[in-house]
């Protein structure tokens, strides 16, 4: 296979990628509310789309590659957060994207991580409130919003195609969506563009008076303002096709009249946990960085995610982790036999390229593993975000066993002394040079985790 070929939500089936402009691809990809950590499945659209953005690169070059992936730092969860815990928004938000970019791997910047590349372009919807408010007033000049008791509204009856992108009519909407019934909505799915903001929320002035943007309109203003009326993919987890980007679509095609807005769409299933739906009523709810601090690697989480294709639901188990960390110590082992001065094989390219078929991607892979053929594995691993900094600490096997016998020394010297100074202190060191220390009743276990540093622990031995 040559082309890449994708499967498009808006029409139903797979097709041939011909971008808008060879010289300029662009791609946007809808990016996190800032509240919290990430959970494993805001991480399933962050590695998916980071793995087209690779492909992307390779096919057209890294500077002809547009990626932009937003942060929303204005909404009422965030409110909620700042109200229950006392702290400013901005605080926590630029907290959230910082730990963001740690459980993302967002390099170059940072290491370790799920490894994922950082987009040329991360828009905080608060920078772009200008650009809102200016799509808001076209929307009412051309009749397609309208304002009522301080909100404005999209008028979704103004826009004939409306729930074309998810397959709904408007009657099926209104029969089986969860909307808001308020009295100043003319249609119950109109959909708010700005709402009014009380002293104690955040706020800007506007000609409907002091408020804030919809999360809706956040998307199609950025979008706009740093792609154009027109670019080539638009993607998402499957939760956001209704009602975010139904309702992008509507306000972009109505503001943009002369543009396509995005003309291909992608959509990654949805994350499971042991074959049930994560949720914290379940127990089974758990982060990115809960994973990361459990001692899983960044690496290992990113295989099982790219096990499965985009478009097929994806069951994190142990069985899988188990599976995926055994293969790339394999891998790694075998990888670090070759230089770094292969290309990805072509067949995991052909893999890629059929709707970014990852599962044949790493199916491909085995087979170089097999036939030990060290060079392409290595190069395809690397494409694959497997290789940023060589072999990782965790898969190279480092001997940590004459540091566990003095820990172990220092602890029984300490439970006779009552003094665990010297124990507190080593795990300090060790702590400072990236091995996580597990003390049980008559062992210790030290493990290399993300920032290994075995110079640090010379001092040490």
């Amino acid at each position: 296979m040559t082309k890449l070929r994708l499967h498009n939500t808006r029409t139903r089936r797979k097709e041939d990628f011909v971008p808008l402009d060879p010289a300029n691809v662009r791609m946007y990809v809808c990016g996190p509310t800032v509240y919290d950590r990430a959970h494993l499945g805001n991480a399933r659209p962050v590695v998916v789309f980071d793995v087209l953005f690779r492909l992307l690169r390779h096919l057209y070059g890294d500077t002809h590659v547009t990626y932009v992936r937003n942060f929303t730092d204005v909404d009422d969860k965030i409110n909620a957060r700042a109200a229950a815990t006392g702290r400013d928004i901005r605080e926590i938000t630029d907290e959230t994207i910082r730990w963001y970019h740690e459980d993302m791997g967002a390099l170059p910047d940072f290491r370790g991580g799920l490894g994922a590349l950082k987009p040329n372009f991360e828009p905080r919807a608060t920078e772009w409130i200008g650009a809102m408010k200016d799509m808001i007033s076209e929307l009412i000049a051309k009749g397609h919003a309208y304002e009522a008791e301080g909100h404005v509204l999209f008028a979704v009856d103004s826009y004939k195609d409306y729930g074309a992108l998810s397959g709904r009519t408007v009657e099926d909407m209104i029969a089986g969506a969860r909307v808001e019934v308020a009295p100043y909505k003319r249609n119950p799915m109109d959909f708010v563009l700005w709402k009014p903001s009380d002293d104690a929320t955040p706020g800007w002035d506007s000609p409907w008076g002091r408020g804030r943007p919809g999360w809706h309109i956040e998307c199609s203003a950025m979008s706009y303002e740093l792609l154009g009326e027109s670019f080539d993919i638009h993607g998402g987890g499957i939760d956001l096709q209704f009602p975010h980007h139904e309702n992008e679509i509507a306000q972009s095609m109505c503001a943009h009249g002369h543009g396509e807005f995005a003309r291909y769409w992608l959509h990654n299933e949805m994350l499971q946990v042991e074959g049930k739906k994560m949720s914290k009523s379940l127990g089974n709810f758990f982060t990115v960085r809960d994973l990361l601090d459990q001692g899983v690697p960044g690496e290992v989480i990113r295989f099982v995610m790219l096990s499965a294709h985009y478009g097929k639901p994806m069951d994190w188990t142990e069985k899988k982790r188990v599976e995926a960390e055994t293969t790339l110590r394999k891998w790694y082992a075998q990888a670090e036999q070759a230089l770094d001065n292969g290309e990805p094989h072509p067949g995991v390219i052909n893999a890629l390229l059929d709707d970014l078929n990852t599962s044949a991607a790493i199916a491909e892979m085995h087979v170089l593993s097999k036939a030990d053929d060290v060079v392409a594995l290595r190069a395809s691993m690397r494409f694959l975000g497997f290789l940023q900094d060589g072999i990782p600490a965790w898969a190279a096997g480092v001997n940590l066993g004459g540091l566990v016998d003095k820990l172990m020394k220092l602890r029984d010297a300490a439970i006779e002394s009552k003094d665990f100074g010297p124990v507190d202190a080593m795990k300090a060191a060790l702590a400072e040079a990236g091995v996580e220390v597990r003390m049980m009743k008559s062992s210790v276990e030290l493990r290399p985790t993300v920032g290994f540093d075995p110079a640090k622990l010379e001092a040490l031995k």
